[in-house]
């Protein structure tokens, strides 16, 4: 029983990491560096570094600009732009060190998952932050950016300290997951489309050539 639940705890905490690094990344690490270094939660050896005093302080620090900038239209777009390649690589190094001290095999394995849901959750996330940012008012936007804060830490709360319910609300995650990707894609499509023609670089549908008159008879 003892090794079926850190089974769990293991795989809920796995998921967790690469899950939220894709939305918040410092503030994934800000958690369970605050978690660790206070003794509320063993991390495995592999995340042990972030319960380093400077770690925490950086990863604060971080969260802290990341969450103006992510509350300002325009600004948290090219936030999410510049931090493709920061939270993806990331989001699979404390996917694999989560796993703990296991077989290379196995964090390998973690983190290439890992890596991908990360991956998944930072496309959902800055797709539906660039059709939100049509929009002319703000609210919408600073609204978005507050559920994501709140989903990171409720999120890594429940990875840590009740893993089956972390899974069941991943399970659910994932299937609204796989509806709302094709509808961001085709919507993010059509917005380039749009900029594209108003910006002349593309044309619009061509209009339907008019019908022939018919010829009149001959008097």
């Amino acid at each position: 029983m003892g090794e079926y639940t850190d089974l769990i705890q293991t795989i809920a905490l796995t998921l967790g990491v690469a899950w939220a690094s894709g939305i918040n990344l410092y503030a994934a690490v800000t958690v369970l560096g605050v978690g660790g270094a206070t003794g509320y939660v063993d991390l495995p050896e592999g995340l042990a570094v972030v319960q380093d005093p400077l770690v925490i302080l950086a990863a604060a620090f971080m969260y802290c600009v990341e969450f103006f900038a992510d509350k300002v239209p325009g600004v948290d777009s090219a936030w999410d732009t510049l931090h493709t390649f920061i939270r993806i690589p990331a989001g699979a190094m404390l996917a694999a060190g989560a796993v703990g001290n296991v077989d290379p095999a196995i964090a390998i394995a973690a983190g290439l998952l890992g890596g991908a849901l990360t991956a998944a959750t930072h496309a959902t996330k800055a797709g539906s932050r660039l059709l939100i940012n049509t929009s002319p008012e703000p609210f919408t936007n600073f609204g978005a950016s507050v559920l994501e804060d709140v989903a990171v830490f409720a999120g890594l709360w429940a990875a840590l300290a009740n893993p089956v319910l972390f899974l069941a609300a991943f399970a659910v995650f994932l299937i609204l997951l796989c509806l709302l990707l094709p509808k961001i894609v085709r919507g993010i499509a059509g917005l380039i489309r749009r900029l594209g023609r108003l910006l002349g670089l593309t044309r619009g549908p061509s209009a339907p050539a008019e019908a022939p008159a018919a010829a009149l008879p001959a008097p």
